[in-house]
């Protein structure tokens, strides 16, 4: 019983937490519940923030963080071949680097992500048991499907995947994900956990249902379908004249989005920056949009329905489905049917009632995601990984 009279030791290896993305905002929350709640050392090894760069959200001052400050991006400064070059050398200086931080906090813990170098990390040789987080389906976690590849990289990324999840299987002591479909995508894995995410936004109020104006968040990138919403508001704008829609996020794909809306005739929309204040525009709200061609869980659904906002989703993979409940909470659509998601929209817009409806069941469906009984699956699981190992 050693190992209960010390401090717990945790570390999280990320690329950066310096952006406003769901993997850093859940990194976040959890690593301040882990150490404000269960006295856990947290330390935090950010691999390509500079050393003075601030995180996008507020970690505990009982955390410790280590910014690496690789110049990992260089690489693309340089065409073929050298690139290749300057590639190797930032992912070897990357790989011994992440070790020799490692080595220095000597964790009982290491976690890795996924989508970030969870290969390197789950073949660390420590003490410390290795959990790899997912926060995206399994076979999204690598590339971005968006991008024009050459045939010799679409190649690579054919073979690349294999070798990555092979290694992380072999090696790491679990891997987490965020719902049962994706577990069963992990079968040769020593172990699989499903631990959902979830939420401490704080609601200062619920929405009252009669503001005209819909609100979409995230990231401006191919995987979160904006230009499918933005289809369907053309469709609904020109029945609707009088309803907006706001969506909030920042991406590459940010003009694109602009265009698209002048093609397809979609008045009243507005694209702002992250809010820093993402709670009151949930609450000044009334329906909630989710376009997404995959999701890993969902914050933003979590989230809008915590303030008794109904949402309406594609039902991708996998994430929706397993939070939204058609046709009690919100509605599920079939993935990629624009003009029935359009109508959906255009159903709640014209019934009030059916808003506070699913409204006040999108509340009681996001307490089944309560923060302290997650929370204590992961307690649960560290405890499982190391005691155990010391009954051995």
């Amino acid at each position: 019983m050693i190992a209960k009279q010390r401090i717990m030791k945790i570390v999280y290896v990320y690329s950066t937490m310096a952006t406003a993305g769901g993997t850093e905002r859940m990194i976040t929350e959890k690593v301040n519940y882990l150490s404000e709640q269960f006295g856990y050392n947290i330390t935090i090894i950010s691999c390509f923030q500079l050393p003075n760069e601030d995180n996008f959200f507020h970690t505990s001052d009982k955390i410790k963080q280590i910014n690496l400050g690789i110049p990992y991006f260089s690489q693309y400064k340089y065409k073929y071949p050298k690139r290749l070059w300057i590639k190797w050398k930032m992912n070897r200086l990357l790989k011994k680097s992440i070790i020799e931080a490692v080595k220095q906090v000597d964790p009982d813990i290491l976690f890795g992500i996924s989508r970030f170098k969870a290969n390197y990390i789950s073949t660390i040789r420590c003490r410390a048991k290795k959990i790899i987080e997912c926060h995206e389906i399994r076979y999204n976690t690598i590339y971005d499907a968006s991008e024009k590849h050459s045939f010799f990289a679409r190649l690579f990324l054919k073979v690349y995947p294999f070798y990555y999840f092979h290694t992380i299987e072999r090696n790491a002591d679990a891997v987490i994900t965020l719902t049962e479909e994706d577990k069963m995508l992990w079968k040769r894995a020593k172990r699989v956990e499903v631990i959902p995410n979830f939420s401490t936004i704080p609601i200062s109020k619920i929405s009252d249902y009669t503001t005209k104006r819909v609100i979409a968040v995230g990231r401006l990138t191919w995987e979160k379908g904006f230009e499918r919403l933005i289809e369907a508001w053309g469709i609904i704008s020109s029945r609707h004249k009088d309803w907006h829609l706001n969506i909030f996020g920042r991406g590459r794909m940010h003009d694109t989005l602009i265009a698209l809306a002048k093609t397809y005739n979609a008045i009243n929309l507005t694209i702002h920056n992250p809010s820093s204040n993402i709670s009151q525009e949930y609450a000044n709200s009334s329906i909630c949009v989710i376009t997404s061609y995959f999701e890993g869980f969902s914050l933003v659904i979590l989230e809008a329905m915590k303030h008794g906002v109904p949402c309406i989703a594609f039902d991708c993979p996998f994430g929706p489905r397993n939070i939204i409940e058609d046709n009690k909470n919100g509605f599920l659509v079939e993935d990629g049917n624009i003009s029935l998601f359009a109508d959906r929209i255009c159903k709640l817009i014209e019934n009030e009632s059916l808003r506070m409806k699913f409204g006040a069941a999108a509340i009681e469906r996001a307490k089944h995601f309560d923060k302290d009984s997650i929370m204590n699956q992961w307690r649960k699981l560290f405890e499982e990984l190391i005691f155990n190992d010391i009954k051995i």
